[in-house]
């Protein structure tokens, strides 16, 4: 049969394209930047904007706490399901950590899990490395809970990065291509964060029960009694305002990452798990030089660069599509729902 051109399609597919990375582009100038408040080495400055409509999903922890979902055990490292049993939506960010299964695991990707969603895959990697059994009475073939996040801006870059022979386009996996060599990173950067933390507390934070667990080690006593500190000093500013939509954070005076959310309401969810992680960096990296921090100038520059960087696009499970913007110092990961609006934007400097 003979292949057919369609010149005109070509064209306004093209513009289709400009259309969605020029929006991308200019999200970052559409929003106020607040800031910033700083408790020691961490600052954070508040992205204010408008709220899109509807209800606010649960969020993946309290969707498991009321077991409205379940996560399930596939036996594949980087491949996990997860079953929305409810009748509201749930929202999965990327960097979410589910303790459980044959091995913790952090979740690579965000997601809008429709009601009675049936089950659907979800890319995933390591953050315990060795365990492959059932971990003291855990239920070896699911997830038990998602209260903490990655605190580590390597490893989301790591799990998130693409591939350098992508182009634009959409990729036919829903998972990342190199996961072994992805996988060697994370492994790499949890085992640094552990010993970094072990440092700037003083005090051992790898858990007996699994010395590379990295959910365990975020549930140490003697973390938790530093990361309220930083808790303390900043929760407050991110509760004032109702137009607050996303954050930007910078750790000894350097841009670190950056999430924005559709509403203010799904931000206020997300909000205390984000800071303790933040905190859980910046106590890593307490006895690195320290700067000043940044001007609002220098953060809005920084989310505008993330925004015209090389595109690549990944159509992912549940009508989501994940696009990445990649430039030489910033990465926006943007997923989207089928009909355009997007679920959440997550920037991460290089």
């Amino acid at each position: 049969m003979r292949r057919q051109s369609f010149p005109g399609l070509a064209v306004l597919c093209a513009a289709a394209l400009l259309f969605s990375l020029s929006h991308v582009a200019n999200a970052a100038t559409e929003n106020r930047i607040s800031g910033p408040y700083t408790h020691e080495n961490l600052s954070i400055y508040f992205v204010h904007g408008a709220s899109a409509g509807g209800p606010v999903p649960l969020t993946l922890a309290e969707a498991l706490a009321k077991s409205r979902v379940r996560v399930i055990e596939t036996g594949n490292v980087n491949r996990l399901e997860i079953e929305n049993l409810g009748d509201e939506e749930v929202f999965v960010q990327s960097g979410d950590i589910v303790k459980g299964g044959k091995q913790d695991r952090v979740l690579s990707v965000s997601l809008v899990l429709p009601p009675r969603s049936g089950l659907i895959p979800i890319a995933s990697f390591c953050v315990e490395q060795g365990r492959w059994s059932a971990r003291g009475r855990e239920d070896v073939g699911k997830f038990s809970s998602a209260a903490a996040a990655m605190p580590s801006r390597e490893a989301k870059i790591a799990m998130s990065a693409p591939e350098p022979s992508q182009g634009a386009g959409a990729a036919n996996s829903f998972l990342p291509g190199d996961t072994g060599s992805r996988q060697q990173r994370v492994w790499r950067s949890v085992t640094s964060s552990q010993e970094s933390l072990n440092n700037n507390l003083g005090a051992p934070v790898v858990s007996g029960i699994s010395r590379t667990s990295l959910q365990l080690s975020l549930e140490n006593e003697k973390l938790k009694e530093a990361q309220k500190k930083y808790v303390n000093s900043l929760a407050a500013a991110g509760e004032k305002d109702k137009d607050i939509v996303g954050y930007v954070i910078a750790v000894n005076g350097d841009l670190n990452s950056a999430d924005i959310y559709p509403s203010n309401g799904l931000f206020r969810k997300m909000w205390p798990k984000q800071l303790a992680a933040a905190a859980t960096e910046a106590i890593g990296e307490k006895n690195a030089k320290s700067a000043a921090p940044p001007s609002i100038e220098a953060v809005t520059a920084f989310l505008a660069a993330a925004g015209e960087g090389k595109a690549t696009k990944r159509e992912l499970p549940a009508n989501i599509s994940l696009q990445t913007l990649d430039s030489p110092k910033a990465m926006l990961l943007e997923t989207t729902r089928k009909e355009g609006a997007f679920v959440h934007r997550s920037y991460l400097a290089k």
